[in-house]
């Protein structure tokens, strides 16, 4: 729904897959084999992804300050599962995270997270406010305080209720 530029390095990955599905629509795009191929999923990955991607925006929406959207497993326990490695490039030195063991989609969200807090992006990815959108994106706003995905749609609709709501 957002017309906001994709979230900052790894944090693209998790933005991506928390926006696989449309709440207002409820279109999920894990449903269909392109979908899927995206995470390198298989359809008995799917459930799994499901419960990460709704791990993730229970967090992004605690990012922005709002409550969860529903009972989730914590993220954090999911994560657990996925633990990383330090890789050091022989070339120039330079350092990262990597799965310890595969490229399970678990374990590439967790990488991800791991390089945002270090560059300090992590609490910038957040949910859109909206109970019928909830999409992630990435907060650029020089505060830090955005609260909707798309300002021209969830934040009109959210200041339209609001003024109707006045006018009642």
């Amino acid at each position: 729904m957002s017309e906001r530029s994709p979230a900052p390095g790894g944090l693209d990955l998790v933005e991506t897959l928390v926006n696989t599905l449309d709440i207002e629509t409820g279109a999920d795009s894990l449903d269909t084999p392109e979908g899927r191929a995206r995470f390198g999923l298989t359809e008995d990955d799917v459930p799994g992804a499901r419960e990460l991607r709704e791990s993730l925006r229970a967090t992004l929406l605690a990012h922005a300050g709002h409550p969860p959207h529903r009972t989730v497993t914590p993220l954090g326990e999911l994560l657990a599962g996925a633990p990383l490695v330090v890789t050091v490039d022989a070339g120039d030195g330079s350092a990262a995270l990597a799965p310890a063991r595969d490229g399970s989609l678990t374990a590439r969200v967790a990488a991800a997270v791991a390089e945002a807090l270090v560059a300090g992006t992590w609490i910038r990815l957040k949910a859109c406010e909206a109970g019928d959108c909830h999409w992630a994106y990435y907060d650029r706003s020089p505060a830090g305080r955005g609260r909707w995905c798309s300002m021209q749609v969830c934040g009109a609709r959210a200041k339209m209720r609001r003024y109707r709501a006045k006018e009642a």
